[in-house]
């Protein structure tokens, strides 16, 4: 079995680039110790406790859209829709305990249980 570090997303309402090119589809790898404690030094984080995610997500993030790792930087993240950054949270919990996008789950009318691939449940 291959142990998976990155996974792909589609968030629910992407970042629009300063020419008008919508970012919705990318990949975060998982998270490293250094990942998690290299912010905590950052004096953004010091001066506010949220801006950990922005930093962390930043550092995370491995693509989105055309844009590549050098491209992503908290400033970028900063301007992430409240909705692409709540589904990016949940996303980076999810693949970080689990070390998958895919869960199991149940249907509430037949019992049926199947998986489903929650990296791709931000997209329409």
């Amino acid at each position: 079995m291959i142990f998976q570090t990155e996974f792909e997303f589609t968030l629910p309402r992407g970042y629009r680039d300063r020419d008008g090119n919508l970012h919705r589809v990318g990949a975060m790898r998982l998270s490293t110790a250094i990942d998690e404690i290299a912010p905590m030094r950052d004096p953004r984080v010091r001066a506010n406790q949220a801006y950990l995610v922005i930093i962390l997500l930043a550092r995370v993030i491995t693509r989105l859209g055309d844009l590549r790792d050098g491209d992503i930087n908290p400033g970028l993240v900063e301007q992430f829709y409240a909705a692409d950054l709540a589904y990016l949270q949940d996303f980076y919990r999810r693949i970080n305990e689990t070390g998958a996008s895919v869960v199991e789950v149940t249907c509430p009318d037949c019992n049926s249980r199947f998986e489903i691939d929650v990296g791709r449940l931000g997209g329409s």
